[in-house]
């Protein structure tokens, strides 16, 4: 294999074998694909595409790239839950505890941040000694004990995806579909899961801008784990204003911790994150069986969220990953090391929140990164009091 040629043939839009895709991305492992010649194939793909052929050798490659997951001895269905990135979306750390304690065991690999959007191991990583790396042995007493655990991608687990991961946030290439599809899917089949339910987000805040784009993507994600034998479910979500009321990794934690400790709250910039978490855990709960009609499932979840299950489920997990949630809230408490407040400039203007654009500012204040290097600034961030359309 000559990388040269690779990246050539994909430029022009011709189709690249199993053995030619395998061999390549491999390459890229050991060292004799260069990095360069990495990133002109993720341009080179985000311009061309690839075939559903092509997409599913890719996902397979980057799955068979590193160690896999099957925990045999956990008996609940294992369910997981992706989201394709939005601003403010801090769902899983209310999701999966609440997941939990549907009868479900919740094997989550959550990512970093990508692009202009945040990531759920950054917000984690924010409270103090919260440990996202984990062995199997400890991921299994997890779902053992309170059936979740979530961490991050470790070195064994697909490490095609995470030198292809980190290189689309630098590259401009993050966009692409057939990338997308295999870096979520190599994640969650390597995790073990048996269902997976997709939040496919759409919108001037998401990767994916227009419907069109986004029933595309869903379209590749639930017919490649089909291929691969994974059934997957997705949802298509709005993406336009941020979700919730903050952005950024500490404060978003600390939202979620205070909606999972008062989710009747009137807050009115709670509710749309409230309710998309419930309606994916509805949908986890009928990925896993247990519920055959969608508002009995809903009304499940609620229940779970409003009698404190949801919280004592993410205490636990918090507790037994290493975190220390007083020395967390100690910290979210602390006054911001510098404050700026922007006000409508007259009392009648409807509001309009630039959901990218807030992102991309997050990056300059040091809440995302713009090098694999960046240490990020886990307090930077933003709050917001009005949702778009207020005036």
């Amino acid at each position: 294999m000559i990388p040269a040629q690779v990246i050539r043939k994909k430029r022009d839009g011709r189709e690249l074998d199993a053995e030619e895709l395998r061999a390549f991305i491999e390459g890229i492992l050991d060292g004799s694909v260069m990095e360069a010649q990495a990133a002109a194939f993720l341009m080179a793909t985000l311009f061309r595409g690839m075939t559903e052929s092509e997409t599913a050798t890719l996902t397979r490659v980057m799955l068979e790239s590193g160690k896999t997951f099957s925990y045999p001895e956990i008996k609940l269905p294992k369910i997981d839950k992706h989201s394709t990135g939005g601003i403010g979306d801090k769902v899983s750390l209310i999701l999966g505890p609440l997941a939990a304690c549907l009868d479900l065991a919740v094997p989550m690999m959550a990512g970093r941040g990508l692009g202009h959007t945040g990531g759920t191991i950054d917000k984690l990583e924010s409270i103090p000694g919260f440990k996202t790396t984990l062995d199997e042995t400890q991921c299994s007493a997890l779902l053992r004990e309170i059936g979740i655990f979530i961490v991050g991608q470790s070195e064994k687990v697909a490490p095609a995806d995470r030198v292809l991961y980190a290189l689309r946030d630098v590259t401009g290439t993050v966009e692409s579909i057939p990338l997308i599809v295999g870096s979520i899917l190599s994640k969650k089949l390597a995790a073990g899961t048996d269902g997976l339910v997709l939040d496919v987000k759409v919108g001037q805040g998401a990767f994916m801008k227009t419907l069109s784009d986004a029933q595309a993507l869903a379209h590749g994600l639930v017919h490649t784990g089909a291929l691969l034998g994974l059934p997957v479910r997705a949802l298509l979500t709005r993406m336009d204003d941020p979700l919730g009321a903050t952005v950024g990794n500490r404060n978003e934690t600390y939202e979620c911790l205070q909606i999972l400790r008062n989710p009747n709250s009137k807050k009115e910039t709670y509710t749309d994150l409230i309710e998309l978490t419930l309606t994916l855990a509805a949908e986890m709960a009928l990925a896993g069986g247990h519920e055959a009609q969608f508002e009995s499932a809903y009304k499940r979840a609620q229940i779970a969220l409003e009698s404190g299950a949801a919280l004592e489920r993410f205490e636990k997990m918090v507790s037994l990953q290493g975190g220390d949630l007083a020395a967390f809230e100690a910290l979210a408490k602390k006054p911001a090391r510098a404050e700026r407040v922007w006000t409508a400039p007259r009392e009648s203007a409807d509001l309009e929140i630039l959901s990218e654009s807030i992102g991309y500012a997050g990056i300059e204040l040091g809440a995302g990164r713009k090098t694999r290097a960046d240490v990020l600034d886990l307090d930077a961030g933003f709050e917001f009091f009005r949702k778009s359309g207020a005036q």
